[in-house]
């Protein structure tokens, strides 16, 4: 373990080089809308979710952006402009854009590289400079691209996205890229270089911890329904491939979710305990994943907003490094090591097992020598480092802790 932590401190060292004046140079962050309103999203919603990430501080901790997901489209007027859905969004989406930018924030939009979108409405396929133009003339700042009713072939993926990659670089605005194709053709091999900046890795997350029945392969948990557990497990894996202006993409968090009825909630998505949605934002953090919030932020409970505003944990997901922390199994534990830029090291312990366990804090200040103290994100607690610490840990918790030399 300690030969591959030095190797991989530096190839750290080497990204850093590359993280500035680039797009995306720290995970995205804000509130997504698919899981809460599926396509059933109006203007309204939109205003009223800008103001609760105002208002409960979430923008100033960093999520400041609204992505719409799927469900907007009017479909296209008689110049085959698109146009958004006329009851939904009365307003117009410029409009709607000037709010969203008058409150401090970016906003996102959705589309899909084929005829029609995975819940029927308008896509792009053959209008992929036309759409771009007009959500750059809407002060649009984010588009999701998804995947639906298109080949099943890499290639085809490759030429759809750069298509609407090129479009995007030459509309007059910079627009984020976030390619979703759920994993299935290995984006994280080719996605940045045909223009985005982040790309799903797995099928769409339910809430909860994981499968039943355990997936053989990552295809298998589009019909299984993926959980918190099992796409940290694809996601985890793929660290080499992250970096500032290119993210692997785990999906949205589901914390505070409460086993909601809607999207997240089928396969088997009926709900986590607060220790497991503690420990996604901790896991999504550690791998520098985009942080989309899909709960209801204007009615979120005190565990909720605790878990959702720790500035502490924010802060290691958007290190401006921008390194996805390296993961090592140790029998039932999952040990994340992430170097952020001041020179601590970010550690994360996830006891995967059904049983509270008791880990020895000596397997990581071995890994270690020269730091000198350990700060819990989650309880605030600074101690200084010494041998035989043990620490118990609860089913599906996961520990993060910030390793300083002063």
């Amino acid at each position: 373990m300690k030969h591959s932590i030095s190797i991989l401190l530096l190839i750290f060292f080497i990204h850093d080089a590359f993280s500035q004046q680039i797009a995306s140079p720290t995970p995205p962050m804000g509130f997504m809308t698919w899981n809460y309103f599926k396509d059933n999203l109006t203007e309204n919603d939109v205003c009223t979710i800008a103001d609760a990430l105002v208002s409960t501080g979430l923008r100033d901790l960093g999520f400041n952006h609204i992505f719409i997901d799927d469900g907007w489209q009017g479909g296209r007027d008689n110049r085959n402009n698109l146009i958004p859905d006329p009851v939904k969004f009365p307003s117009g989406m410029k409009t709607l854009s000037d709010y969203v930018h008058s409150q401090g924030l970016k906003l996102g939009i959705y589309s899909d590289g084929a005829p029609l979108t995975c819940a029927g409405y308008t896509g792009s396929l053959h209008f992929e400079d036309q759409d771009a133009r007009t959500f750059a003339q809407w002060g649009i700042d984010y588009l999701k691209y998804d995947y639906c009713n298109a080949p099943s072939d890499r290639e085809t993926a490759i030429a759809r996205y750069a298509k609407m990659a090129k479009a995007l670089k030459s509309c007059g605005r910079e627009i984020i890229l976030g390619i979703c194709e759920w994993g299935d053709r290995e984006p994280w091999l080719w996605a940045g270089k045909a223009g985005g900046q982040l790309w799903r890795t797995t099928a769409d997350v339910r809430d909860k911890w994981r499968s039943k029945t355990k997936p053989k392969t990552p295809a298998d948990l589009h019909h299984l329904g993926a959980g918190i557990f099992d796409i940290m497990n694809v996601n985890a894996s793929l660290n080499k491939f992250a970096g500032p202006g290119g993210w692997n993409d785990a999906d949205m968090l589901v914390v505070g979710l409460n086993g909601k009825e809607g999207p997240s909630g089928d396969l088997g998505g009926t709900g986590c305990s607060d220790i497991e949605y503690q420990s996604q934002m901790s896991l999504w953090c550690l791998m520098a994943a985009p942080l989309m919030i899909s709960c209801d932020i204007r009615n979120m409970n005190t565990t909720t907003k605790m878990i959702l505003t720790n500035k502490d944990i924010i802060d290691i997901n958007q290190d401006s490094r921008g390194i996805q922390a390296q993961r090592y199994i140790i029998d039932n534990w999952h040990i994340f090591t992430k170097p952020l830029s001041n020179g601590d090291i970010a550690i994360g312990i996830l006891n995967a097992s059904d049983s509270t366990l008791i880990f020895s804090m000596d397997k990581i200040y071995s890994e270690f020598p020269d730091m000198k103290f350990a700060f819990d994100v989650w309880k605030k607690e600074r101690l200084p480092v010494k041998k035989n610490r043990k620490v118990s840990i609860v089913p599906h918790e996961t520990k993060v802790y910030k390793l300083s030399a002063k």
